[in-house]
């Protein structure tokens, strides 16, 4: 009697102490986030002590600094973060969508569907106001997750098809892209900046327009992780666990248009954010889905804003994001690869 006790307990408790841990872990990582993003509001071409900036945000008043913060550092810091947690949440996707550890937003040519269509905003209507420009670049990166489902759908929507057809998709919206801006000066300076992609223009005007769609995806992205959890087992032991391989698909492309669509259309297109921050999340948390997404819900803002830091102070003149995150994500995403062979040598 004694000695069944024990024996019916230890499976239990197990993964108590794991789920446990990955709370415990969320905790740090929201910590990590709050502490970077302070440091986000308070460094700049103008640095602010903490005090100041935690005096500003809980008592606004007519100050130099309490302008400096509600009007410039806390909307850039709010759009880097929804941002951040975008790309990071629809990397997640993408990579067990595809089971593709190499999948980013840009493998679907989403990101490549927004800047075709922004490129065609202002080189066929004229449009130059960033308002209307950020509506045409959400609306090119849904049509090009639309027109992938076409392509790609037939059959099944495998993995595999969805990364070719992806690739095809992007290929050829990017060469749309490059001709209309090469052939059209007016259209390459209206895009130049928004193509290396930056936090800097974006404003909270630019938060509000796209939150929608972040916070739609943000829902779905949650709602679409046990499915994937069984996808992640293969199609015939996904549909013997009761996932529906057709609707999951499906589903999972929306929510990357959504995410990656919106983000893209807010601040251009930003590499590495999607690729690396799973890679760096599953270490901690494993392939489960159901953690893994609300880890990079909060660490690859933290990346992002620690990036648009590093750019405002590693140089005179500041750096754009989009160019600091291709700067870092390049080694380490070398490094991830290189400890991930070692791991399995």
């Amino acid at each position: 009697m004694t000695t069944g006790a024990p024996t019916q307990a230890t499976p239990d408790r197990g993964p108590r102490v794991a789920a446990s841990s990955r709370v415990a872990g969320l905790l740090v990582a929201l910590l990590v986030l709050v502490a970077v993003a302070l440091l986000s509001i308070a460094v700049g071409s103008r640095s602010i002590p903490l005090g100041t900036v935690l005096d500003a945000l809980f008592h606004r008043d007519g100050s130099d600094s309490s302008y400096v913060v509600w009007s410039i550092r806390v909307p850039r810091t709010l759009i880097g973060i929804a941002v951040g947690a975008s790309l990071g949440m629809a990397g997640a996707l993408m990579q067990a969508l595809t089971r593709n550890p190499l999948a980013d937003p840009g493998l679907l040519g989403i990101n490549a569907g927004a800047a075709t269509a922004a490129a065609l905003s202002v080189g066929v209507l004229g449009v130059t106001d960033l308002r209307a420009f950020v509506w045409f670049a959400f609306l090119g990166a849904a049509v090009a997750g639309f027109v992938l489902y076409v392509i790609a759908g037939r059959g099944g929507a495998s993995p595999v098809r969805l990364a070719l057809a992806g690739t095809a998709v992007s290929a050829a919206l990017t060469g749309l892209t490059q001709a209309m801006t090469l052939l059209d000066t007016q259209t390459l300076d209206q895009m130049r900046f928004w193509t290396v992609g930056s936090l800097e223009r974006a404003d909270g005007g630019t938060l509000v327009r796209v939150l929608p769609f972040l916070v739609a995806g943000l829902v779905l992205a949650l709602f679409l992780a046990r499915p994937l959890n069984a996808l992640a087992l293969g199609d015939d032991a996904g549909k013997s666990l009761g996932a529906h391989l057709g609707w999951t698909r499906a589903l999972t492309l929306v929510a990357v248009t959504l995410l990656a669509g919106a983000a893209t259309a807010a601040v251009g297109p930003l590499v590495f954010v999607g690729l690396a921050v799973p890679h760096m999340v599953r270490a901690i948390t494993g392939p489960d889905q159901r953690w893994v997404v609300p880890y990079c819900a909060l660490l690859a803002p933290a990346l992002l804003l620690l990036a648009d830091v590093l750019g405002r102070v590693i140089a005179r003149e500041e750096i754009d994001v989009g160019v600091v995150t291709a700067l870092l994500g390049a080694p380490l995403f070398i490094a991830l690869v290189r400890h991930t062979k070692a791991g399995r040598a």
